[in-house]
């Protein structure tokens, strides 16, 4: 199988398809493009996500904690706590795990989340350290996001700009390969990118504003994270490709190493869906905070299109993020 997540029919077919037992107190449950399971706490409800990194051996411990955060955020939520699992391989020293760590607290201090607990174990059946986080969040029932109330001619919005975690990454794990081929301000931008990976901000701006639906850009990009959302909408979307925001050092290193920047993962971008009225309050509130937001498409029908020019394409559901295409080049 590839590597990356399990393609979206084949985690149907034999991940959701056997999960047989359900509970009346869960609100939302595993489905494609829904980031978070919500549990019923009578006048609030508990947001749950959970997400391991193993795209980079690199700031794990940091991104261990905001990637999970994200997520919960992206439901209006709170992150409250984070539960912490660390599988590392015999080579691993003390000085690795005391990295890890210091890492993580500095996430948990900037998004004001505690490390709850967990898990550390030296094991073989690694063999390079992987992270796994589950996040806990609180969100008032009255504020629960319900993206079936979206409409036709609703807007799509996203903050930032797309392949934000994933230039990070390629620039640090790929410095020594591209920096002759870049100009150092670029490559400089690139690596700094990944201190812009966190929504909390914007998921819990927009939750309170009242936005239809919004959804953590991860693996598969911009494009991926369009096609889940069509998804969980049950509408269609058309996005425009000369309005999707993208940093220059991401068009250089995607240029250099031939891979598209509309499929690779985007930690640190939130794709927001919201009516127009509540568009320009969207924008005033997320650049008080200093974080641009962009209108990139709009609901239809239904299909999930992107327009180049002056053509309309179909786009495909996500397979293997671009970033394992570009760490394969290591």
């Amino acid at each position: 199988m590839e590597i990356g997540k399990l393609p979206n029919d084949v985690l149907e077919k034999i991940v959701f398809d056997n999960i047989k037992n359900k509970r009346e107190e869960v609100l939302v449950r595993s489905a494609v493009g829904e980031d978070n399971a919500i549990m019923d706490f009578g006048k609030d409800v508990c947001v749950l996500s959970t997400d391991p990194i193993t795209g980079t051996a690199k700031d794990i411990g940091y991104l261990a904690i905001h990637i999970s955060c994200n997520d919960v955020a992206s439901s209006g939520a709170e992150p409250i706590g984070v539960l912490m699992t660390i599988m590392a391989p015999p080579s691993t020293t003390e000085d690795d795990i005391n990295d890890i760590m210091k890492e993580a607290g500095i996430a948990a201090s900037e998004l004001n989340v505690e490390i709850m607990g967990g898990h550390t174990e030296i094991t073989d059946a690694v063999n390079r350290t992987v992270i796994s986080t589950t996040v806990v969040g609180k969100l008032p029932k009255k504020e629960l996001i319900d993206p079936k109330t979206t409409e036709i001619g609703n807007k799509v919005l996203m903050t930032k700009w797309t392949g934000i975690e994933g230039t990070s990454i390629i620039a640090k794990e790929l410095k020594d390969s591209i920096s002759g081929k870049i100009s150092k301000e670029l490559l400089d931008e690139a690596i700094g990118l990944g201190e812009k990976i966190s929504v909390v901000k914007e998921g819990i701006i927009c939750g309170n504003i009242g936005v239809k639906y919004m959804h953590d850009i991860t693996e598969g990009g911009v494009l991926g994270a369009v096609w889940e959302a069509g998804k969980v909408i049950g509408k269609g979307i058309k996005i425009y490709e000369e309005s999707i925001p993208i940093k220059a050092s991401t068009k250089a290193i995607s240029k250099i190493l031939d891979i598209n920047p509309y499929r690779l993962i985007s930690s640190g971008s939130m794709l927001i869906v919201a009516e127009d009225e509540k568009i320009d309050i969207i924008e005033k509130r997320l650049g008080e905070e200093g974080i641009e937001v962009t209108v990139i498409g709009e609901i239809i029908d239904n299909g999930v299109y992107i327009e180049k020019g002056e053509s309309l394409e179909e786009i495909e559901p996500p397979s293997s993020d671009e970033l394992y295409t570009a760490l394969s080049r290591k």
